[in-house]
């Protein structure tokens, strides 16, 4: 299916491996142009990599979105390469898990900067480039925002507040022209999550096929997810053939989330 992206701007936040990575590259295969973000050089380069072996132009960018210039330092690297911006993803940023009485203010602090307060300033600073190209935002949150747990109170909160803040902005992207939509997914089967599945295994002695089956019943799903799954669901939605997905939250999540 021929999604009409050729030629346009992307810039994926958190591009350097996982989630942002696999939409960085599905996005290349589809015609976009690239700016790239993490804080590790050598990720960074990979997925750059990654992205020129499709043709395409990739702008890397090595910076901490916590940074009170990140946002600025982006918007002027994706004028400076491209001249416009498309295509906002926000997707950079993971919360720490633990018991709610442990967990510090700190702990709960930086889970806000990155995953959320991150997304609203660089929502802000790339919205002119946006509204001008007529563009789309999507932010990535995660079903913890739809399925809250004890364990995750942290990100529960923080994925929560990415779609409302993702709604709300939809609601002026109906005045300035701009699309906005936010995807929750459910475990997707990254690097982080493998390390996650290793740390369990050492814990409980499973075998590494026992412990991902548990994860699966364990929430209730046909499967883990892959990168491919949100990757190619975003390019979806950032093309005219999804135009009409506008202030939607997504829940890609192989049926773990029960409510409708």
């Amino acid at each position: 299916m021929e999604l009409g992206l050729t030629g346009k701007v992307a810039l994926v936040t958190g591009s350097s491996r996982g989630i942002g990575r696999g939409i960085a590259v599905a996005l290349a295969q589809e015609g976009c142009d690239l700016v790239l973000t993490g804080t590790d050089q050598k990720a960074l380069a990979d997925a750059t990599a990654a992205v020129e072996k499709h043709g395409r132009k990739a702008k890397a960018v090595a910076i901490d979105l916590r940074k009170d210039d990140a946002p600025t330092a982006l918007m002027e690297a994706a004028k400076g390469a491209y001249g416009r911006l498309d295509i906002l993803v926000n997707n950079a940023g993971t919360t720490k898990r633990g018991d709610f009485m442990t967990l510090t203010d700190a702990d709960w602090a930086e889970g806000y900067a990155l995953k959320f307060f991150a997304h609203v300033r660089l929502s802000r600073a790339a919205w002119p480039l946006l509204k001008a190209s007529g563009g789309s935002l999507v932010s990535i949150g995660g079903t913890s925002g739809r399925v809250p747990t004890a364990g995750f109170t942290i990100g529960s909160s923080v994925n929560a507040a990415v779609a409302a803040f993702s709604k709300a902005l939809a609601d002026l992207g109906k005045t300035d022209g701009v699309q906005v939509n936010c995807i929750h997914p459910s475990y997707v089967d990254t690097e982080r999550f493998g390390r996650r599945v290793k740390a369990d295994m050492e814990r409980t002695g499973k075998s590494e096929a026992e412990v991902r089956e548990w994860h699966r019943q364990d929430i209730g799903t046909i499967r883990l997810g892959t990168t491919d799954d949100v990757a190619n669901l975003v390019a979806f939605m950032v093309s005219p053939r999804g135009r009409w997905l506008h202030g939607a939250t997504v829940d890609l999540d192989g049926g773990e989330v029960k409510a409708f």
